[in-house]
């Protein structure tokens, strides 16, 4: 029997606050582990990825949980973002050149609906030289700062920065350090 890949344990957090048939938005959702978790609690999910081979395997995931995964493939700074359409965005461990991260963050803070949860976890810049993962280029890790600023349309309900113990696949695993928040659209 296939293990199924787990999800992101921040995003696990999430489940008590999960409803059926609410709308979710998996960005950089690479093989479709969280957004295929999501559609497995009941939402209805969009999975974005530039990489056509990741959602095709989130794809296959997806009817392999007998669940619905709608995918699309695309660069997050051209994709047709919708206007007040997702209950839930997660933005996990998603790294982006800086103009391409602000662009990004002003579109998800648009699409989501009245009373929506903007999820965020990515690594940071205490990040270098840890075995667990992260990009090499500092321009693509966040600081607690620059999340609260960008997000600050948005009524923060937490964010945090600091050491965390990962276990995210095999070469995401391990002590490392993080920029975890959760924030709400007004209603």
């Amino acid at each position: 029997m296939a293990v199924r890949p787990a999800p992101n344990r921040y995003l696990e957090t999430l489940a008590p606050r999960l409803r059926p048939g609410m709308r979710a938005l998996a960005l950089g959702d690479g093989e479709g582990r969280n957004g295929v978790w999501l559609a497995r609690q009941g939402l209805r999910v969009t999975a974005v990825d530039w990489s056509a081979t990741g959602m095709a395997r989130a794809a296959a995931l997806a009817a392999a949980a007998g669940v619905a995964l709608e995918t699309a493939v695309a660069d997050l700074t051209a994709w047709h973002w919708p206007e007040a359409e997702y209950d839930l965005i997660a933005w996990v461990f998603v790294h982006l050149p800086g103009p391409d991260r602000r662009a990004v963050a002003a579109r998800a803070c648009r699409a989501l609906a009245p009373g929506g949860l903007l999820l965020l976890e990515g690594f940071t810049p205490a990040q270098q030289g840890r075995r667990s993962g992260g990009p090499k280029d500092p321009d693509l890790l966040w600081t607690r700062e620059e999340a609260e600023a960008l997000f600050a349309g948005l009524a923060v309900q937490e964010c945090l920065e600091g050491t965390v113990r990962l276990d995210e696949g095999p070469r995401h695993q391990g002590p490392a350090e993080v920029v975890r928040g959760l924030w709400r659209r007004a209603a």
